[in-house]
């Protein structure tokens, strides 16, 4: 898959508020985020190891 034709999914607790929020989009042995207000914006890629822990230090604020 490349990575241009990535389908993102935006968070549940996402409004259609502009509330700040974000995007991810799986990849073989990654996930990809974004911020879910800006299609064209940086995009983080995680390898699949690291998304755990990557989302209990974002949990905690």
């Amino acid at each position: 898959m490349s990575i241009t034709n990535l389908v993102w999914f935006k968070s549940s607790y996402s409004s259609s508020s502009g509330d700040s929020c974000i995007e991810v989009a799986l990849a073989p042995g990654a996930v990809h985020v974004r911020d879910s207000k800006i299609e064209q914006s940086p995009e983080l890629a995680l390898s699949s190891t690291s998304w755990a822990p990557f989302v209990s230090y974002a949990a905690l604020g």
